[in-house]
């Protein structure tokens, strides 16, 4: 989506789009749209849209009222973002090619303007990259953004926003990509070129490299795939020299066939965002450098295939962690904890972070829990997790935390190892949180975000469509913006 902007309304604009506070009477504009908004029942409630039709000019012109709700709310910037997803969702397939959106007289700051632009574009993303048979009336046909009547301070503020959204998108092409085209090398390659000139240094570790390492869980999970695996660091060092980095790491499968512990088949090709948790990783990366955050920060991907075939690890299985730890493997469709513990060590030994949070779409048990309207967050620190469910909440990308005990952590110890990685069936995300606890050394803060119903939508929300919603990113850069650079 090109977002300009200019100084003044465009002669020939055919689609000028209005945002509108709840209750305000919509000014400047001709009588009959006011009537027409009035008759609608249209009240500026946030994502809520009118359209009408004038004549300016001897043209006649197409005009729409998007609702910001209230603006004192203090989701005011959720809300704003929807007013803008409202315009891009009704006009993406209209036919029309560009629309301007006038912000003279809205009242918004820069700062609600820039979020009425980033919902606009995050909403207007589509992947149709293997579509070839769209009939017109299904293509996007939206391409440009003309803004004009902003207030000042708007495009540095969409500048940063800007960078915030091509990590999201970045994010969401990662788990829109078909397996046979994304794999670990592939997914290495993508983000080499996505970060390329930006700053960022890459560090990758082959399956020969990872042995030398003793990362026996990591690589047990790829023993069944053709595909070599491998473990993907990228740095950001925007902050002070010297200063201690945090950590994101990210469950990179990219795709989950269960291994010998086959899943079902209906459903199985959706395992392809399995990488989901590495995908945010990578793209909250990508938004940080672009940016330019000030704040070193180390994005972490263990990055596998999970596959059947007479070279895949067992149920029964031991194997031994890169920590030296011992795992029974009860279960190989259990394999994102697996992948997690030798990235989260090798993370540790590596950087000694201020604090680590991963990311991972790790139980079937969290969507269980909590549908599709929250991540799941477990934590050994409580200001940590508070400033993790405050990103969400600021951003929409919500968390909702969970608790870690040793009564659950006794559930994975193994009778002939020094643990399983799995427990019973009750408590299925917490017996996997305590898993991934055991890695993690004392007194580091950590926090694992289990978001396994939230990387992928079977119908459109606000500001995503169907498919990929690059869920997690935004909480990242929520987290570097608030608590990082301060």
């Amino acid at each position: 989506m090109d977002i300009t902007f200019a100084s003044s309304l465009p002669a020939d604009a055919m689609l000028v789009a209005h945002v509108v506070n709840r209750g305000d009477a919509p000014a400047g504009l001709e009588p009959v749209l006011v009537e027409g908004a009035r008759a609608a029942r249209f009240k500026g409630g946030a994502g809520q849209l009118f359209e009408g039709f004038v004549e300016r000019g001897g043209k006649i012109v197409r005009v729409a009222l998007s609702g910001a709700g209230e603006g004192d709310a203090a989701d005011r910037g959720i809300n704003c973002e929807k007013a803008g997803a409202a315009i891009a969702g009704k006009y993406l397939c209209s036919g029309e090619t560009a629309v301007v959106l006038d912000l003279t007289g809205s009242g918004l700051s820069a700062a609600e303007a820039a979020s009425v632009l980033f919902g606009l574009r995050l909403r207007s993303w589509r992947y149709d990259a293997y579509r070839t048979r769209m009939k017109d009336e299904q293509k996007k046909t939206l391409a440009g953004v003309t803004v004009v009547g902003a207030p000042d301070g708007t495009e540095d503020a969409w500048a940063k926003e800007a960078a915030l959204a091509e990590g999201v998108e970045f994010a969401r092409v990662l788990a829109a990509e078909p397996p046979n085209l994304l794999y670990p090398v592939e997914f290495v390659a993508r983000c080499e070129k996505a970060l390329a000139g930006t700053g960022v240094e890459i560090v990758v570790l082959d399956d020969a490299e990872m042995e030398k390492l003793g990362m026996g869980s990591l690589l047990g999970v790829g023993l069944g795939s053709e595909r070599d695996s491998r473990l993907l660091c990228m740095k950001w060092m925007g902050g002070n020299p010297g200063d201690r980095p945090t950590a994101f790491v990210g469950k990179g499968v990219t795709f989950d066939t269960g291994g010998i512990s086959l899943k079902p088949g209906p459903g199985m090709e959706d395992m392809k965002w399995d990488m989901g948790g590495a995908g945010a990783v990578a793209g909250a990366m990508v938004a940080l450098a672009l940016r330019k955050a000030k704040a070193n920060i180390i994005g972490v991907c263990g990055l596998v295939e999970n596959m059947p075939d007479g070279r895949a690890q067992r149920p029964g299985d031991i194997v031994t962690s890169m920590s030296g730890q011992t795992i029974e493997v009860l279960n190989t469709d259990a394999e994102g904890r697996l992948v997690l513990c030798d990235a989260l060590t090798w993370t540790q030994q590596q950087f000694d972070p201020v604090a680590v949070v991963d990311f991972a779409t790790l139980t079937g048990a969290m969507i269980i829990a909590l549908g599709n309207e929250h991540g799941g967050l477990f934590s050994n620190d409580d200001t940590l997790a508070e400033r993790l469910l405050s990103a969400g909440q600021a951003t929409g990308d919500k968390l909702w935390r969970f608790p870690l005990s040793p009564a659950y952590d006794k559930l994975i110890d193994s009778p002939i190892a020094d643990m399983k990685n799995v427990g019973p069936r009750g408590a299925g995300s917490i017996t996997a949180a305590q898993f991934l606890q055991r890695f993690i050394d004392k007194d580091r803060p950590w926090a694992h975000c289990d978001i396994a119903g939230m990387v992928w939508a079977d119908k459109p929300g606000q500001t995503w469509d169907k498919g990929a919603t690059g869920y997690g990113v935004r909480i990242m850069d929520r987290y570097v913006r608030d608590v990082l650079e301060g």
